[in-house]
């Protein structure tokens, strides 16, 4: 597990990404409710990483995720996962 430079990877330096080893995750540290509106950030991120990167592309939060957003989400293969 280690944090890779956003800025490398093409995103915004404020992302922060963490490389699992199997899988990438991008990480959103906040407490209130994740919108169809960030769910299209973070799909345009995930985007960008795996064109650099050929791997699975997580989202790591701890703030609840709207449902239509998680199903939006799964779609565009990007996978939900509890904060560590």
């Amino acid at each position: 597990m280690k944090q890779l430079d956003a800025k490398q990877l093409g995103v915004s330096p404020k992302t922060k990404i963490i490389d699992y080893g199997a899988f990438i995750a991008i990480v959103v540290e906040r407490k209130s409710r994740i919108i169809m509106k960030d769910g299209e950030k973070i799909i345009e991120k995930a985007k960008v990483i795996q064109k650099v990167k050929n791997t699975p592309i997580y989202l790591q939060t701890g703030a609840p995720v709207c449902s239509k957003t998680k199903r939006h989400l799964k779609k565009n293969d990007v996978l939900i996962m509890a904060e560590q």
